[in-house]
C-alpha cells in the first residue's frame, strides 16, 4: 500500500512518477471510504486527485502556495499534506474542516469556501511575494464554474495588466472543450511550453522590436501572426488576449502528462501562466460519474449503491421549490432564479415545469438580485433562491438595487442558522443583521413546512417591497403535504403557542421545537412559559410582544442566528422600557465564527440547547 507510506508530501516525492496512478486509486479509495460514513463533497474531490497528487509533486509546498477555489475538492490535498489519519475525523465535531484552514496546516494557505476568490488571492499573494524578495510559486486552482462569478474576471484583469509571475490551475470538469483536445493541440501546447521556444521567442521579439523604424510594426505584424494561428488551434485565446500566457487543455487524469506540463510552465519565470485541465467529476466512482450534482455535496451514504442513508425528510428547500412552481402553474409571472443551486435550493421541478421562467445565473449572487430587481420593474414577481451563506456576497445589491428603489423581490434565504459540518464558511448567521437593518424589507421566519408554503403563497401577492423569507437546513417528517395555499399568511402578527405567567420565549424558526422543550423542562420545576413564534422578524408585532411581556416576570429571545444584529437585540430596543427590565437575555450564537460539528453539537457548545436554556433560566429566576 503506497499511501500508507505517505506521512508528508516529501514521502510523495520519493516515489516514482509510475508509482502515482497506483497512488491515485489509493487516494480515492480512501476518500468514498471516509466520505461514505462522514457525508461531504465528493464529486469535486474525486475529480481532482491526480491533479493534486501532480501539483504537490511538481511543486515546492507549502514554500510554493497552491489557493483552491471554494475548497471542497482539496479532500486529496489534505490526505497529502500529513492530515491522512486525521481525515477520518472530516467534518465532524472537533476533527478537521472539510475547506481549507490556515489554523490547520501550512499547506492551506487561506480559509477558503466561497468561490472565485483564488485568483485574487493569487494576484495578492504574487505581489506580496514580489513586494518582500521572495521567489516561491503561487498556484490558483479555479474550477470553470467559478469562472462565472464577476470577481474572477476583475482578478484576471489585474493580473493580465500587471504581468506577475503565477500560474492558473483551469479545472475543467464539464468537458466543454473536448473537440480541441486533438495532435494537433497536444503538439502545440508542448512546443509553446517549451524553455527553448520561450527563449527564442522573448529574444527574437525584443530583437526584432531594435531594428530602426520597422522594428515595431514588424513586431506587431508578426505577433498578430503567430496569436492568429494560436487562436484557431487553442481555445484559450480569451487569456491570451487578456494577458495570461496559456497552455492545454490537458488531460487531467494523466499524471504524467500532468507533471510533464507543470514541470515545463513552471520554468517560465515571467508572467502569468494559465493550465487548462481537462477533468470528470465523480472519477473513479460510477453513481458519482452518472450524476455529480447529486455527490457534490452528500451525506452518509452506502457505497455499494450510492443511495444516500438520510432521514428521509421533507426538505424547506424541497417545499420551497415544490410549492414556487405549483403557484407559477396560475400566475404566468412567477419568475424563479438561482446561483448555481437549483438542485440545493430545490427549483429542479420548476425548471423542469416551466423552464422559459427559470434562471441559472452561475455562480453570481450579485447579478441575481439585481436582475430580480429588474424584471420587477418590468412587472414580472421574481424570487431569488440563495443559501444564507453566499447572499453575503449580494448585499450592496440588497441595499442599492433593491432596497433603495423599494422594489418587490422576493428572497428566498435558504439554509438559514447553523448549517453544521460545513462550518464557518457556510453556517448562515449573519442575514439577520444584514437585511434587518435595510429599509423597506420585510423578514419573515417560518416553524414549519405549512408557514412556508403560505408566506410564498403571500409573497407572490406582494407587490409594495421587497420580501425575504429565511428558512433552515433542516425538513419536515415526509407526510401527504399540500401545495395549496392554506391559511392565509398575515405578517407582523406574533402567534402564542404555550400559555404561562412566569416567563416568555419568544423565538422563530426551528428554534421553535427548542424552545418547547425548553418549556417542558420547566414545567416539571413548577414554571409556567409562553413559547411565542414572531413568525415576522420585520416588522416586528411590538404591541403583540408588549402584551405578552406584560403578562409575564420574565422573558428571553432566541434565535438560530448572531446574537449581535440578531431578533433578540431588535426585539429588546423595540419594546417598552417597563418591559425590557423583564428580558434576561438574548440567547443565540456569539460574536466569533462558529466551527463546523452537527446543529445539536453546536447548541450545546454555545449554550442554546435545552437542557442548558432550562438550567440556566432557573438558576436566574431564584
Amino acid at each position: 500500500m503506497l499511501l500508507e507510506k505517505i506521512n508528508s508530501v516529501k514521502d510523495l516525492r520519493k516515489l516514482k512518477v509510475s508509482e502515482l496512478e497506483g497512488l491515485a486509486g489509493e487516494v480515492r479509495e480512501y476518500i468514498l471510504d471516509v466520505i461514505s460514513k462522514n457525508g461531504g463533497h465528493l464529486a469535486s474531490s474525486l475529480g481532482v486527485v491526480e491533479l493534486t497528487i501532480a501539483l504537490h509533486y511538481v511543486f515546492n509546498t507549502p514554500s510554493d502556495k497552491i489557493i483552491w477555489d471554494v475548497g471542497h475538492q482539496s479532500y486529496a490535498h489534505k490526505i497529502l499534506t500529513g492530515r491522512r489519519e486525521a481525515f477520518r475525523t472530516i467534518r465532524q465535531f472537533g476533527g478537521i474542516s472539510g475547506f481549507p484552514k490556515m489554523h490547520e496546516s501550512a499547506f492551506d494557505s487561506f480559509d477558503t469556501g466561497h468561490s472565485s476568490t483564488s485568483l485574487t488571492l493569487a494576484c495578492g499573494s504574487a505581489i506580496g511575494r514580489d513586494m518582500t524578495g521572495k521567489n516561491n510559486n503561487v498556484i490558483a486552482v479555479i474550477g470553470d464554474g467559478s469562472l462565472t462569478g464577476g470577481m474572477a474576471f476583475e482578478a484576471i484583469n489585474q493580473i493580465g495588466h500587471l504581468e506577475r509571475d503565477l500560474i492558473i490551475i483551469l479545472n475543467d470538469n464539464e468537458h466543454s472543450i473536448n473537440e480541441n483536445v486533438g495532435a494537433l493541440s497536444k503538439y502545440l501546447t508542448r512546443i509553446i511550453s517549451g524553455s527553448t521556444y520561450n527563449r527564442i521567442r522573448r529574444k527574437s521579439m525584443d530583437l526584432v522590436k531594435r531594428i530602426p523604424r520597422v522594428g515595431g510594426p514588424l513586431f506587431n505584424f508578426i505577433y498578430r501572426s503567430i496569436e492568429s494561428f494560436k487562436k484557431m488551434i487553442i481555445p484559450g485565446q480569451f487569456f491570451e488576449d487578456m494577458g495570461v500566457r496559456y497552455f492545454g487543455p490537458i488531460d487531467g487524469h494523466n499524471i504524467q502528462q500532468l507533471i510533464h506540463i507543470m514541470e515545463r510552465v513552471k520554468a517560465i519565470h515571467y508572467g502569468p501562466k494559465i493550465i487548462h485541465v481537462l477533468t470528470k467529476k465523480g472519477k473513479g466512482y460510477l453513481p458519482a460519474e452518472m450524476n455529480p450534482a447529486r455527490y457534490h455535496g452528500i451525506g452518509p451514504f452506502d457505497r455499494a449503491t450510492g443511495i444516500a442513508r438520510g432521514d428521509g425528510r421533507l426538505s424547506y428547500s424541497e417545499i420551497a421549490g415544490k410549492t414556487l412552481a405549483h403557484i407559477a402553474r396560475k400566475d404566468r409571472k412567477i419568475v424563479a432564479i438561482t446561483a448555481a443551486m437549483k438542485l440545493g435550493t430545490g427549483l429542479y421541478e420548476f425548471e423542469k415545469k416551466w423552464p422559459d421562467r427559470f434562471f441559472d445565473v452561475g455562480i453570481a449572487e450579485q447579478h441575481a438580485v439585481t436582475f430580480a430587481g429588474a424584471l420587477t420593474a418590468s412587472g414580472v414577481r421574481p424570487f431569488v433562491s440563495i443559501y444564507s451563506t453566499f447572499l453575503q456576497r449580494a448585499v450592496d445589491q440588497l441595499i442599492h438595487d433593491i432596497g433603495i428603489m423599494n422594489l418587490p423581490v422576493r428572497i428566498l434565504v435558504d439554509r438559514a442558522g447553523a448549517v453544521g459540518q460545513d462550518g464557518e464558511t457556510h453556517q448562515g448567521l449573519f442575514d439577520i443583521g444584514i437585511i434587518k437593518n435595510i429599509p423597506n424589507f420585510m423578514i419573515l421566519a417560518p416553524s414549519s413546512g405549512e408557514e412556508l408554503r403560505d408566506m410564498i403563497y403571500f409573497a407572490a401577492r406582494h407587490d409594495s417591497g421587497p420580501v425575504a423569507i429565511r428558512y433552515p437546513r433542516g425538513g419536515i417528517d415526509r407526510c401527504e403535504f399540500s401545495y395549496d395555499e392554506g391559511k392565509v399568511f398575515v405578517p407582523g402578527k406574533i402567534k402564542k403557542l404555550t400559555t404561562g405567567r412566569d416567563l416568555a420565549i419568544f423565538t422563530f424558526g426551528d428554534m421553535v421545537p427548542v424552545a418547547r422543550r425548553v418549556r417542558d423542562l420547566l414545567a416539571k420545576r413548577g414554571v409556567g412559559t409562553a413559547v411565542v413564534n414572531l413568525l415576522t422578524i420585520k416588522p416586528l408585532d411590538v404591541r403583540g410582544v408588549d402584551r405578552v411581556l406584560s403578562g409575564v416576570r420574565y422573558a428571553i429571545t432566541l434565535e438560530n442566528g448572531m446574537i449581535a444584529g440578531g431578533a433578540g437585540e431588535y426585539l429588546l430596543a423595540s419594546v417598552k422600557a417597563a418591559n425590557r427590565k423583564k428580558i434576561l437575555f438574548c440567547a443565540g450564537f456569539p460574536d466569533e465564527f462558529i466551527t463546523h460539528g452537527r446543529n445539536a453539537e453546536l447548541f450545546k457548545k454555545y449554550g442554546i440547547d435545552p437542557e442548558f436554556l432550562a438550567k440556566r433560566l432557573l438558576t436566574m429566576m431564584k
